[in-house]
């Protein structure tokens, strides 16, 4: 499979995306979020994800 520079790109900042919302997760797990906090973030970490695995 071979991208063009744009999709190569835009896959980069779909992870890039999906590496912050972890770091986000990361964060908030160590300064003792709540349940709800943390459910939160985890939902948009798992959306992120998806994105990110999806080639366009």
């Amino acid at each position: 499979m071979v991208l063009s520079a744009q999709e190569a790109a835009d896959l980069a900042d779909r992870w890039f995306a999906a590496r912050c919302a972890a770091e986000d997760v990361a964060t908030a797990v160590a300064e003792g979020a709540d349940h709800g906090e943390l459910l939160e973030l985890t939902g948009a970490l798992v959306n992120l994800a998806k994105e990110a695995e999806r080639l366009r």
